[in-house]
């Protein structure tokens, strides 16, 4: 578990400063002002709920999507309402571009592929990013598709509940509380700060944990800055207090991971070395030697393995405790047909959190139900079959790129 604790240290670190920073915003009314202009452009039900799905994937690749999810559902989501989009669909489009597209790729804060690179031998996170990009594309284009076409055709049989629907929802919300001037400020600052973190990090070819770094100690900064500004004399009993509670969400996130991901971390060469001793092997390395000696092994079964495996792991719901897994997986499957390990760790990642992340396991999707108000069995339901086909197809197109 030390070891594994060490592994996740530094993701667990930014993935928590990130938290804290959108704490911040969301007490001083910053997050509200950053997401308005989103607002102005949903004119009807089409165009709300692309608007809410790419406003929570923008907002979840900076921020992680469970802190995103309160800025869309309390922000967002009515306003999309008014325009005609049901609950639900608002619901859908949170998960699926957030909890599954945005946290599945994970390019900014690269929390995800951090881990898969670590089980998977990788240095670079990068690597796992680059290989997966075409998958990623391919899963989000057909779940996103299969779903915004199940929704319209329920919106087409129920348009009078869906009005009621919408009436009853407006009736209930509140308005957001005028920021001040200094909030204003920071409101257009803080897009420019993530925005030059981005040029930062193409010009300066960061990567990994450098860059896992620039994103964790601009979100600091920005934190104490608000906490400056707005709060004065008591702003560092506030900078305290917003770090606590992003250690308080981050922990509560990684702690069922660091002792999952200890068991599986075992299972690989570099990590058990650190454990079992310098001739450790690694339980995995092991097991797939012996098959790709004694099996025959093609890319379709191992592709297939992979997804299952990881969808297997996303079971818990975090969606993180398998990604070990995966990595190792990939990198004992990848060397045995000589395959591509990026495009193997990119699978495993993709399954494990599209499943566990928080879009088809009711106890995943808990967040989004509660903020927009439906029912999580209703909504892991209506996610259930765009996201099963969207793995479908993801794993053939990955057979013939591996």
């Amino acid at each position: 578990m030390i070891a594994a604790g060490n592994e996740f240290l530094g993701i667990i670190v930014v993935i928590s400063l990130v938290v804290g920073m959108s704490k911040a915003m969301s007490e001083t009314g910053i997050d509200a002002l950053i997401a308005k202009p989103a607002t102005k452009v949903m004119v009807n039900a089409d165009v709300a709920f692309f608007v809410t799905g790419i406003s929570m994937l923008i907002v979840s690749w900076f921020v992680w999507p469970s802190p995103a999810v309160a800025l869309i559902g309390a922000l967002i989501t009515p306003v999309a309402v008014k325009a005609g989009l049901p609950v639900i669909g608002a619901a859908i489009a949170m998960n699926l571009f957030g909890h599954g597209l945005a946290m599945s790729n994970d390019w900014i804060i690269q929390g995800a592929p951090g881990v898969t690179a670590k089980g998977a031998g990788l240095a670079d996170p990068m690597v796992i990013i680059k290989s997966g990009i075409p998958l990623f594309l391919v899963m989000g284009v057909v779940t996103i598709t299969i779903a915004y076409i199940m929704l319209k055709r329920d919106m087409s049989a129920n348009k009078d509940h869906y009005a009621q629907q919408a009436l009853n929802y407006t009736a209930a919300t509140t308005e957001v509380k005028e920021p001040s001037g200094a909030a204003k400020l920071m409101a257009a600052l803080i897009p420019v700060a993530f925005i030059a973190d981005v040029v930062a990090m193409l010009i300066l070819d960061l990567k990994g944990g450098d860059a896992t770094a620039l994103i964790g100690g601009t979100a600091l900064v920005i934190m104490s800055v608000i906490a400056m500004v707005e709060f004065k004399g008591e702003s560092l009993e506030k900078i305290t207090n917003y770090v606590r509670d992003g250690f308080v969400f981050g922990i509560s996130v990684f702690a069922p991971v660091i002792v999952i991901g200890a068991f599986f971390f075992l299972g690989g060469e570099g990590t058990a070395k650190a454990i079992l001793g310098e001739n450790a092997t690694g339980l995995l390395n092991d097991i797939g030697l012996f098959l790709s000696q004694n099996t025959p092994i093609s890319a379709g079964p191992i592709c297939f393995i992979q997804t299952i495996i990881g969808g297997i792991t996303g079971l818990d719901g975090s969606g993180f405790s398998g990604l070990p897994l995966v990595g190792s997986l990939a990198q004992t499957f990848g060397t045995a047909i000589n395959g591509d390990v990026g495009v193997l760790g990119a699978l495993g990642q993709l399954s494990a959190i599209w499943v566990g992340g928080g879009t088809i396991i009711p106890w995943g999707i808990i967040p989004v139900a509660a903020i927009c108000g439906v029912e999580p069995m209703e909504l892991a339901r209506r996610n259930f079959i765009p996201v099963i086909i969207g793995l479908i197809v993801t794993t053939i197109v990955a057979m013939f790129i591996v």
